[in-house]
């Protein structure tokens, strides 16, 4: 009896959220982003399994609204569920554009830059399966080179082996190097207008630079009510937590 209806509140909620997500659509499409938005929020609040799709469409109403920190997040979200979608990535640079900070990125080089080139091809996921798909390719050479009777198949077989081989240590390498940067990697949107960034975690510590709505930095340290961030152009400094909103 309790599966039943547990299994019952689990399709209602499917359907709620379901039928929110649509509503949410229609809304959209008459020009109502506010309604809209509030429409995705509650498919937010009510199911534990976000899509990209709802993020990208709940950064779209609040663009559509001039709300700047909130599309860049929602966008940067859909980028974490879905990355290097094309869409997606074209939105946030128009919502970018509104914002006031102009933060320099200093772009790796050398073999870094190399490596990170070909991990971020794909996730971690994706480089896992590929790993996987890999494997079995190797067992079946295997199989065809136990089970061959000629020298030249067996050859064949012996050297697809290894190239498989070095595709699976490849692949494992890759999905850990980007399972490595997707935990370590802690992405956050400023959403006070303005926020003040201190030498130290404290408010006697002295503002070494202001961040404006919108701004994107990156977490390194957590103490109490302070984060340690530092922007793509190196700049580190403490900033108080209620002022940014991290994506991940």
């Amino acid at each position: 009896m309790k599966n039943i209806v547990y299994l019952f509140l689990l399709i209602t909620q499917v359907f709620f959220a379901q039928s929110s997500f649509e509503k949410g659509n229609l809304l959209y499409q008459d020009n109502k982003f506010e309604q809209a938005a509030q429409e995705y929020e509650n498919v937010l609040k009510e199911n534990k399994e976000h899509s990209a799709e709802l993020y990208f469409n709940l950064g779209n109403c609040y663009y559509k609204l001039n709300k700047v920190a909130p599309s860049i997040y929602n966008y940067e979200k859909a980028l974490v569920l879905k990355p290097h979608d094309e869409q997606t990535l074209n939105n946030l640079k128009f919502a970018k554009k509104l914002t006031i900070d102009e933060i320099k990125e200093v772009p790796k080089v050398g073999f870094a830059k190399l490596i990170q080139n070909f991990t971020g091809i794909f996730d971690y996921n994706t480089w896992a399966k590929i790993a996987v798909g890999i494997a079995f390719l190797f067992l079946l050479s295997f199989i065809g080179y136990y089970f061959s009777q000629l020298t030249l198949s067996k050859r064949l077989y012996f050297i697809g082996m290894f190239v498989l081989l070095v595709g699976v240590l490849l692949s494992v390498a890759a999905a850990m190097s980007e399972k490595d940067h997707y935990d370590n990697d802690r992405p956050a949107i400023v959403f006070s207008e303005v926020s003040e960034v201190r030498s130290e975690p404290q408010k006697a510590g002295s503002a070494i630079f202001v961040l404006h709505e919108g701004a994107k930095v990156y977490v390194t340290e957590t103490l109490q009510n302070w984060k340690k961030i530092e922007l793509t152009d190196g700049t580190e400094g403490w900033i108080d937590s209620s002022t940014i909103k991290e994506v991940k």
